[in-house]
């Protein structure tokens, strides 16, 4: 799991109805994304290596099956940190988010930030999410359906108009807190117009606004991304989300290559017969 140090930021997971498409292709219900790897200091810069990628793994989606066998990043010395594109907003905006099977949900940094990275050393331009210039964003209250889900019932305090809340602590002792907000999203070919995000709301002698504190690697420029996008198995995640609206299947699979770097992430329908499944353990 990722290096996280303690933080406040915006979260976002997906309940989606899927209306468009762009970027590569699909085929059937699998939803795929394009991974970046980490790279630095091994002499391509991410545009040549996201087109070797594409080139590759195109060819491998072209074919009936798909075969995504798990590879590791080749290199001991380095965090081994894979990333994909995503769209946030109405206009979307695009963001970089680390993903990472072992987490409930996908958050980004928002604005108001003090201390969140403005750039980082993988060659990416970095975008702070602000839900005041979205036209699709809005609160999400604690007795809304995706709320109650989120906590498998009834959030504890609920009351009219209080904010679904939300606060998680990773296995390296970071954490993250906030609060949910709907606003559009887009994966690779997918647009997602109902979607779920957690945004960190600070009221400081006035009106709650966006904000977030960052400290220790994520702040730092050469580990920087936007936030992480989260695989896990909680209601909230991005593919518990997908596979409740009957979107796709609640699988995926990611072939990462550990000589050049990248990758695909493969999200429902795995057709290949010589993928080797892997059940998910209860937590």
């Amino acid at each position: 799991m990722m290096d996280l140090r303690r933080l406040a930021l915006v979260v976002v997971t997906v309940a989606v109805t899927v209306v468009g498409e762009f970027g590569c292709g699909c085929f059937g219900n699998v939803l795929t994304l394009n991974v970046l790897r980490k790279f630095a200091g091994h002499g391509k810069n991410l545009s040549a290596l996201r087109a070797h990628d594409i080139r590759r793994h195109g060819r491998l989606l072209s074919t009936i099956g798909v075969d995504l066998p798990l590879g590791g990043n080749g290199h001991p010395s380095e965090t081994g940190l894979y990333f994909a594109k995503i769209g946030l907003g109405n206009p979307s905006k695009d963001y970089y988010v680390q993903v990472d099977t072992g987490s409930d949900i996908l958050w980004v940094n928002c604005a108001g930030c003090d201390k969140c990275p403005t750039k980082s050393d993988l060659g990416l331009g970095l975008t702070l999410y602000d839900p005041k210039k979205s036209s699709t964003s809005s609160l999400v209250y604690c007795d809304q359906d995706f709320c109650t889900s989120t906590y498998d019932g009834p959030l504890p305090g609920c009351k009219p108009n209080l904010q679904c809340q939300y606060n998680v602590v990773y296995g390296d002792g970071s954490s993250t807190a906030g609060y949910f907000v709907k606003d559009n999203m887009k994966l690779e070919q997918f647009s997602a117009i109902v979607a779920y995000l957690l945004i960190l709301l600070v009221h400081e002698n006035g009106p709650y606004r966006c904000g977030a504190r960052q400290s220790g690697e994520l702040g730092s420029s050469s580990e920087a991304l936007d936030g992480i996008l989260g695989f896990g198995q909680a209601n909230s995640s991005i593919i518990s989300q997908l596979a409740a609206s009957g979107k796709v299947k609640k699988s995926f699979a990611h072939c990462l290559d550990n000589i050049e770097g990248g990758g695909i992430f493969a999200i429902g329908e795995v057709v290949s017969p010589k993928v080797k499944r892997t059940p998910m353990v209860q937590n």
